[in-house]
Order: C-alpha cells, then structure tokens, then sequence
C-alpha cells in the first residue's frame, strides 16, 4: 500500500453481507491502577515509588468470535509484563473461557509511568501483590469482555502520520562511550543538543496507524476502537505520577471523536504499540522544543484520533470476519557475560549498603550481575491473528521499526498487517544484528538486552512462518 506522508491512506476490505453472521464481539475495561507506593521502577530506570495519579490504568480488552474461535486482545497500561505474569493471565483465562492461551494476546503499551510488571525486579511486598492482582485484573477484563459479546461487525484501515515518530539511534560523527568504559561506538541513542555532532538517523520510522473498529451489528452502537503505532512513549510525567502516557489519552479521545460515553456496555478504546524500540517523538535534527507536563501527550493524541475519526467515516464494514490463530515457542541464546565482563562489573558494581542513585557504570555491573545467573537459552512465545483478511502478528521485544516493516513487505496478507509489540511475553530489546555493531543503549548486555545477535531474523522469519501458515488455512 502507498502511503503519503500527511494524507489519509484507506483500505477496503470485503463487501458488507447482508446474511446473518457468527461473528460476534464484545469488550470491558479492568482498572490497574497501583496503590501509591508500588515502585515504578524499571530494569535500568531509577524511577522511585508511584506518588500521585494523573490517569488510571487500564486493563482494555476484546473479545472476537467467529461461532467456532475465539480471540481475546488485552492491552495493558504497563512498561512491560513478564512472561510468567502473561502465562498465570492466560491460564486463568482458558480454565474460566475455554480461550485457548494461543488465542490470547496480551500486550503492554510501554507507559513509563506505571509499574513494571516484571516478576523479581524489586524485593518489595507491594510490588509482588501488584503483580498478582494485575493477573486478576486482566483475566476479570476478558470475561466481561466475552459476557460482552453481541453480533457485531468489524472494519479496519490506516493513516499515515510521520510528524510524531522519529528514529531515537543516531550516527554519531565523534563516536560515543558505553557504560562499560568503551570509546568509539558509532551509534547513541537520544543524543542530546550537540546538533554538529549528529550523523543521521541509524534506522526506519513505521509512520502507519492501523485502525480495527468494532459496532454492533443491531444498530451499530461503537464497541471498541484499537489504534496501532509504533510510538515508543511521549513521555512529560512528573516523577512519581502514574499516567497511561499517549496510549490512555487515546483511548478517551476517539471516545469522544464516536460519542460513546454513554454506551452500556461502555465503549472501550485501546491503543497497541506497534514497533518502536528505536523510535520516538523527539525529532533530533531540528529544534527542541519545551512542553508543559502532559501537554504533548495529550496533543499527540488528539490528532491520532482526530485522523481516526476520518478513517471510520469511510470504513467498509462487514459481518463475516472468520478468526484464526498460530503460535509458536522460539529457543534463542542468552548475551552472558565473559570472564572480562564479569571482572569489571564486580569492580564496578555498587557498595551492598548504598542508599545512593546509582550510577550508568553500576547500574550494568549490577546487570552482568544479573545475567551471569540467567539460563544460556531462554524460550519466548511467537504468536499470530488472523481476523477475515487481516493479520496481527505478536513480538515479546521492544522490536525495532525495520522489522517492523519488513514483517508488512513480506506478509502474504499485503497491505493488511501489523505487529504488536511486547506482547504474551518480556525479551528485552530486539536490535536488528548489525545495530550490535554500531553499539548504543538498546544493544547493551542487561536484563533490558539480553537476546543473541541473531534473535531479531529468526524472530521475523518465525512471524512470517505464522502468517504463512494462517494464510493456507485460509484459502
């Protein structure tokens, strides 16, 4: 599909029929938000604990039905979720709905202003029962989502929209320096105010938003709305706020662009990150400009759903969508540290007693720390929806936008793909194998970047294979 940069790019799909059909739909909204105190903090963030809530978080959920499968797609306001978190959500989802846990896709938005959902992080009891209760949370979601289910129909589309999303990885002219004391890396991520010292950007941008709408076929009262782009996070949290960050800010504005804030059911809007591990809104080879707290999220949002607004205006609906699902489980080796590695984290690393902010040289001594002790492979779960002549396919990584992109390029269902990132699991980030040459931020070794070299093509290419498999199955 063409698209053109600042237009409105349509896609239509098959005629709506006039029979009637199986295919039915339904979706709820599960409250998240942590009790104050919850640390927010990440992997390699030194957030602090939650203080305030600017907005609350959401478990958003919906729930397809062809008459003979089911796919529920949850996404939730969180920075990541950890693999075994998604598995206890999907076990109690299949025992309590008979969904089988293939046909779940639960993805975090990448907020940084929530908890991270990550088994382990932080030896904090508050913490553990957060984790515990967002399980809940989001199982009690899909079942008021499938308690939810009406004969419906579903459209989808896209837009184009490249002023919000921008490369973060930089070519450097004078090399930069990584945390293990190692001059010359080619590439820096957000590289600050020193425009003379910029090369160009080190990867793509994906500047499509993917549209999915749902409405009742009986008089066509909105449902749900799902928006999909890969835009890492805007970001103008104070610290210690809880926020949904852009994706929340959607989700409320394309409420308002369909008027469906009296519905009961109360309509459900949802935005999925798309891939975007190297990219976001700040435009570095042009001026920074200063934002009030919430100011760009919030005006980000609004255009998104301004442009959705036209994209549902023109939407081909149809009542015959037949659902499908394929997944598989991916074996990769673990980065672990050498013998050198370790010998400088444990120089490096900081003082057992200290109450202080670390430092960038002890946060990833205590990293090396941390990975000396992971397995030499991990196993991470590869999903894919089909829904009538749309595909989804699911990564668990903070995927990069080449592959991204490469994934559309290649689908068999042309013009009708996206992926959703950080879904059904959490692997770190998912550099393209050349990006570990060019060095920087998302290929250093840590629980954030831990994946072989080689993970992001035998990724693609296992993602490919399930669209492949779901494409036969359909003809």
């Amino acid at each position: 599909m063409k698209r053109i940069p600042g237009l409105i790019t349509l896609v239509f799909f098959a005629a709506l029929t006039a029979d009637a059909s199986d295919f039915r739909a339904g979706a709820a909204a599960s409250n998240i938000t942590p009790h104050m105190g919850v640390p927010l903090d990440g992997t390699i963030m030194q957030t602090g604990p939650a203080k305030q809530v600017h907005d609350e978080l959401w478990a958003r959920c919906m729930v397809l039905s062809d008459g003979t499968t089911t796919l529920a797609i949850i996404v939730v306001d969180s920075t990541m979720i950890s693999t075994d978190v998604h598995e206890a959500a999907k076990k109690r989802i299949e025992s309590e709905l008979g969904i089988p846990q293939q046909n779940i896709c639960i993805s975090a938005t990448h907020t940084h202003s929530a908890p991270r959902v990550i088994t382990g992080l932080v030896d904090d009891d508050l913490h553990r029962d957060y984790l515990d209760w967002v399980v809940v949370r989001i199982a009690d979601g899909v079942r008021r989502a499938h308690n939810n289910l009406v004969t419906a129909e579903i459209g989808w589309g896209s837009f184009d929209e490249p002023r919000f999303v921008h490369n973060r990885r930089w070519f450097v002219k004078n090399g930069a320096e990584s945390p293990f004391g190692e001059t010359g890396e080619k590439v820096k991520m957000n590289p600050g105010a020193n425009r003379d010292n910029l090369d160009r950007p080190a990867g793509p941008v994906d500047s499509e938003v993917f549209v999915m709408a749902l409405r009742r076929a009986e008089d066509r009262q909105p449902i749900a709305i799902m928006g999909n782009y890969g835009l890492h996070y805007v970001g103008g949290v104070p610290g210690g706020s809880v926020s949904a960050d852009y994706f929340g800010a959607y989700a409320g504005q394309v409420q308002k662009q369909w008027m469906a804030d009296r519905l009961d059911p109360p309509f459900v809007g949802l935005m999925s990150n798309g891939t975007s591990g190297d990219v976001n809104a700040n435009d570095f080879s042009g001026e920074r400009k200063k934002y009030l707290p919430y100011e760009r999220m919030n005006s980000i949002a609004g255009s998104l759903a301004e442009d959705t607004g036209q994209v549902l205006e023109s939407l081909n609906w149809q009542t015959d969508a037949s659902l499908d699902a394929a997944a598989i489980d991916l074996t990769l080796s673990v980065r672990k540290p050498d013998a050198e590695r370790m010998d400088w984290a444990d120089k490096a690393k900081a003082p057992d007693d200290t109450r202080l902010r670390l430092t960038r040289p002890q946060i990833y001594a205590r990293e090396a720390l941390f990975l000396a002790d992971y397995p030499d492979a991990v196993t991470i779960p590869l999903q894919a929806f089909r829904i009538g002549k749309l595909a989804i396919t699911q990564s668990p990584c903070e995927t990069f936008a080449e592959t991204g992109l490469g994934i559309k390029a290649e689908s068999p269902f042309q013009g009708n793909t996206f992926t959703i990132e950080l879904a059904n699991g959490y692997a770190g980030y998912l550099p393209p194998e050349e990006q570990f040459e060019y060095g920087g931020y998302e290929t250093w070794p840590a629980r954030s970047s831990f994946l072989e070299p080689g993970a992001e093509g035998k990724i693609r290419e296992g993602l490919l294979d399930l669209l492949t498999e779901l494409k036969q199955r359909a003809e």
